[in-house]
């Protein structure tokens, strides 16, 4: 029996707001628009997930919410990590290791470059990168296969299943 990772790369985040600080910036127009329409695309394939994790920070908080409100899933549901924030693959890992057996389907909500350096290092070589070398753009979804046992998880352990950029939906 294996488990599966949704990485979601935080939507479209907003420059000109006067934020104090990039924990603290937005979502754009645009972010606001493609956070919900990722969830209910998740919802329409079934990738509901059994636990959501995500970044604290506003724009990650804000398509955290709106993706899970179009999945049936509660604000409150959602656990809150400040490690997700400016995290690498490592410090990722760490947080994906804890979630137990009975998680399987864990979704993580995140910034770049953590989230990308951590399909490449689950995902391995087999990775094509494309054209605009973006792996994870804004609001795109990476979906994993990964072994039952999430302690290990060494480099190549998983398969991606797709990566789902929001251009790319009808």
């Amino acid at each position: 029996m294996s488990r599966h990772l949704i990485l979601l790369r935080h939507a479209k985040s907003a420059w000109d707001t006067g934020a104090t600080s990039d924990f603290d910036r937005p979502l754009a127009g645009r972010g606001e628009r493609d956070a919900p329409k990722m969830g209910k695309w998740l919802k329409k394939q079934g990738l509901v997930p059994d636990a959501v994790v995500s970044s604290p920070a506003l724009r990650a908080k804000q398509t955290s919410e709106a993706a899970c409100q179009k999945m049936g899933i509660k604000p409150k549901e959602i656990t809150w990590d400040n490690r997700i924030y400016a995290a690498t693959a490592s410090e990722l890992l760490k947080v994906v290791k804890e979630y137990r057996k009975k998680t399987k389907t864990l979704m993580l909500v995140g910034h770049n470059p953590g989230l990308e350096d951590l399909l490449l290092h689950l995902a391995g070589d087999r990775l094509q990168v494309p054209p605009d070398g973006k792996l994870l753009p804004t609001a795109a979804v990476a979906y994993l296969e990964l072994p039952d046992n999430w302690q290990g998880l060494a480099e190549g352990a998983g398969k991606l299943v797709s990566i789902t950029r929001v251009k790319d939906l009808p």
